[in-house]
């Protein structure tokens, strides 16, 4: 499954993050500390990423 918009829910230790498919199925819904996040991003192809 291809990612193509993430979700963000700013934070100042823990950001929840949503990605969601073309079709808009669900692909993961989980919390990230401020340390994990540029870790989990820059595993990820380029999407579309905004404020939620």
């Amino acid at each position: 499954m291809q990612v193509s918009t993430i979700g963000l829910d700013l934070a100042k230790n823990v950001f929840q993050v949503h990605g969601i498919t073309e079709d808009e199925e669900v692909v993961f819904n989980r919390p990230l500390r401020r340390a994990q996040l540029l870790p989990f991003f820059s595993k990820l192809e380029p999407c579309l990423i905004g404020p939620s």
